[in-house]
């Protein structure tokens, strides 16, 4: 019957049912990868998760990373495995992430200045920030400007005054930290001379500080606070506009004259960006409940970290806006990597 046909009308139906075949082949392709995303969603975690911290252990990163995986542990019944991976500012952490398959189980827990800062200084970057997408920014921190006792050292106009006489050495947690950007801000804005010494996170940096192989630093409060209350550590000031509750002694930069010294690094989580947006929404529903709860909450009061908790467009806008304000500051203090 079909040969039958005239020459021209037999081309006109194999063409209309080779594109019906072909539509039909789509459509099935797509509508099973649509059923294999949504089973991926809806098993999610079906085996244990990576949180990668791109700083180091007993730090700040490290302890949130280990307050939230604990609590979605609990709810969940799969490990959350914290996988320290330190160095370069974060930069190999978020390697790792950035080039992990986009499935849920390996999460970076991190700072914005990874993403902020170390483009701005460093030669070239290992991922680009489009590889990865903030999922929630938790929490803000201000950072402490502190020196070892044994300097003399007991306001921050000392502390501006000895490093215009004889310079100072200051610890941070590396290359691109915000650390590292305060020293750079505080040799630009103040005239002192400070010879920044980096190391794998705040508390190698802390250490450093507390044997006097350093100055001072300007380090994340959470690494300082128990050293402080012993009193081996004199505290300067924080970086905030106000006083910090868990040092209320403790002029801030602003109160002193110095607002140009002002500062505060974000906690945050990214994931690979291919990932499906349903499956970032599960995750990110996860982070919100684990925000809900009251011991995790206490743990992060107590370690200075106020919380934020935002999300989707907010989190990425909160985060460029600070990319935007370190742009400017390191091309007029010409931070980079020494």
């Amino acid at each position: 019957m079909f040969s039958a046909l005239p020459a021209s009308r037999r081309h006109f139906v194999r063409h209309s049912l080779t594109l019906a075949l072909g539509a039909a082949a789509l459509t099935g392709q797509i509508t099973s990868q649509a059923q294999t995303t949504g089973d991926a969603v809806a098993s999610w975690p079906s085996k244990p998760v990576r949180l990668v911290a791109a700083f180091a252990p007993g730090g700040a990163v490290d302890i949130l990373a280990r307050g939230v995986g604990e609590v979605l542990q609990r709810e969940t019944r799969q490990p959350f495995v914290v996988e320290n991976r330190t160095g370069a500012g974060g930069n190999i952490g978020s390697d790792n992430v950035a080039k992990s398959p986009a499935d849920g189980y390996s999460i970076l827990f991190g700072l914005d200045t990874t993403f902020t800062v170390n483009p701005l200084i460093y030669k070239s970057m290992p991922f680009k920030n489009s590889d990865l997408r903030p999922v929630m920014v938790f929490a803000s921190q201000g950072m402490l400007v502190s020196v070892n006792p044994q300097t003399g050292i007991k306001t921050l106009e000392q502390f501006i005054a000895r490093g215009k006489e004889k310079g100072l050495t200051l610890g941070s947690a590396g290359y691109g930290t915000p650390g590292h950007l305060a020293a750079s801000i505080l040799t630009h804005a103040t005239g002192a001379k400070v010879n920044h010494v980096p190391y794998k996170g705040n508390a190698p940096a802390t250490l450093a500080m507390l044997s006097g192989e350093v100055d001072g630093g300007v380090i994340s409060s959470t690494a300082m606070l128990s050293h402080v209350a012993a009193g081996k550590i004199t505290p300067l000031a924080v970086t905030t506009a106000k006083r910090n509750p868990l040092l209320p002694d403790v002029p801030s930069v602003d109160e002193l004259g110095h607002k140009e010294l002002q500062q505060e690094v974000l906690f945050a989580a990214w994931v690979p960006s291919s990932m499906p947006e349903p499956l970032v929404q599960k995750i990110q529903a996860g982070f919100e409940k684990a925000m809900k709860d009251g011991a995790l909450r206490e743990r992060m009061r107590i370690n200075d970290m106020v919380y934020e908790g935002l999300t989707g467009d907010a989190a990425a806008k909160r985060i460029q806006a600070l990319a935007d304000r370190y742009r400017s500051l390191a091309q007029a203090t010409g931070m980079k990597m020494e």
